[in-house]
């Protein structure tokens, strides 16, 4: 139990509190604070001649992997439980991406239930920790499960995320309340998308405006703000930087691990990466019964190309391999003849391969897709929403990167690659392009085709041409 006398004398001292009472639920030793959280909890408790605190407006910001998460946790515990005063209250908001429990809440419990001193006084739910007359709460994206708090402090995890109108109103409602003498808002984030992470875009300039205290750390007009472009921790080597630097898209480079804003669209791929899975010796296959074969239709009526794809998995060299692919260009006076192009193309690939399954997206096939089921091919629907378009992307993008993906040499395929852009969003990314004329209906349809044939690896299937199960 902690004594009044210890939370005076902590409060005197709260990175001894931290670094004494609080436990690492990973090492279970007590926390050892780097030198960036060091210098931002000294100005981050200084109280003004008025006893408010000098600085209610907080943000923390560097580099994924820098600890940002367990810091906030950190941070919520020694306010409420040193500076709250009678039945203080902290309330861990939600972003745009989780549910109501959040990480920073998740981790709060951690510490707690870590921390000999605590946990014994401390009483925990799924969304609630209540120590002594201290509340701390997990809330949703919802502003009116804000409205009438009066909290200690407001913490928001991952503020780039915070791209909605609901989470803009979150945020104004979780405003430090003036009825607490000790009360702050604390962001904890990096970097997001100009243009999109407005909020976060408009904290970041105000700090930038303040006077530099101390490395990376800025304080003035009521805002602290520490934003670094550096690894902060020991842990972020410079191998791990390298290792990100190959594995992120630039732009989810430079915003992840240089806490530097950028652009929502960027190249979906580098086309040296695509080259290297370019085979030149290789071509359309022709016919091959016992190739099993999964089909991918990325299909518009009047405007865009339609684009047919068709890979097959190479079990030893455990990659995705272009077997062929056909786009058709419809005009505006004369629309595309589905029965005439695409059922006919995939009837024939069914013929001439082992078809076990094909891609297709209900919006425009309804009735093409009644008519294949009945005559036997194999379907499954695949509605382009959001997750299942950064699904495929995601896969597509990893495939081509890793060299796990053969093609054959073409020109039509390799311009689409070239216009295709990754455009990130906060619910994740997707296959767009810079310009509408642009044509990566292709891309699509390959990114489609490639997340069936990985995903059906080990599944049986019916051979029509064999009349046997493979």
């Amino acid at each position: 139990m902690i004594s009044k006398t210890m939370l005076a004398r902590w409060r005197a001292n709260p990175i001894g509190f931290i670094q004494q009472v609080l436990i690492n639920p990973e090492t279970k030793k007590p926390f050892v604070l780097l030198e960036a959280e060091r210098a931002f909890l000294r100005y981050a408790f200084a109280i003004g001649p008025d006893g408010r605190l000098l600085y209610p407006e907080q943000v923390y910001a560097c580099p994924k992997k820098s600890g940002k998460t367990t810091f906030a946790a950190i941070y919520v515990i020694t306010i409420v439980l040193l500076y709250g005063g009678a039945y203080a209250e902290a309330i861990c908001a939600a972003n745009d991406r989780e549910q109501s429990v959040g990480r920073v809440f998740a981790a709060i419990r951690r510490i707690i239930e870590c921390s000999p001193l605590l946990r014994d006084e401390a009483k925990i739910t799924a969304d609630k920790i209540t120590i002594g007359d201290a509340v701390i709460t997990a809330i949703p994206n919802n502003y009116a499960s804000a409205a009438g708090s009066n909290h200690v402090i407001a913490v928001f995890d991952e503020l780039w995320a915070y791209a909605s109108e609901n989470s803009r109103r979150l945020f104004d409602e979780l405003v430090p309340p003036p009825t607490r003498m000790i009360a702050c808002r604390l962001t904890v984030t990096y970097a997001g998308f100009e243009s999109e992470s407005i909020l976060l875009e408009e904290l970041y300039r105000r700090g930038l405006q303040q006077l530099q205290v101390a490395p990376d750390l800025y304080a003035g007009d009521g805002l602290l703000m520490f934003w670094s472009h550096k690894p902060i921790a020991p842990w972020q080597t410079d191998s791990w930087v390298a290792q990100m630097r190959r594995n992120l898209r630039p732009n989810q480079f430079f915003r992840m691990i240089e806490n530097r804003f950028v652009t929502s669209e960027n190249s979906f791929i580098d086309m040296a990466a695509w080259d290297r899975c370019v085979d030149p010796r290789l071509g359309h296959v022709v016919n091959d019964p016992g190739l099993q074969i999964w089909v991918a239709v990325d299909a518009s009526v009047k405007y865009d190309s339609t684009a047919i794809v068709a890979v097959t998995w190479e079990q030893k060299g455990q990659r995705v391999r272009l077997v062929t692919h056909r786009v058709f260009q419809p005009r505006p006076e004369e629309p595309l003849n589905f029965e005439a192009t695409i059922e006919q193309t995939l009837l024939d690939l069914r013929k001439r391969f082992c078809l076990c399954k094909m891609l297709y997206d209900p919006y425009q096939m309804q009735a093409t897709a009644q008519r294949l089921s009945r005559a036997g091919v194999p379907l499954e629907e695949f509605p382009q929403s959001p997750a299942n378009l950064t699904t495929i992307a995601q896969n597509l993008f990893e495939l081509i990167r890793g060299q796990n993906l053969l093609a054959y040499p073409d020109p039509e395929i390799r311009l689409a690659i070239s216009h295709a852009v990754a455009s990130e969003t906060p619910r994740g990314w997707r296959i767009s392009k810079h310009v509408q004329s642009h044509k990566i209906d292709v891309v699509v349809a390959l990114a489609m085709a490639a997340h069936a044939a990985v995903q059906g690896q080990g599944e049986p299937y019916y051979n029509l041409n064999m009349d046997a199960w493979l």
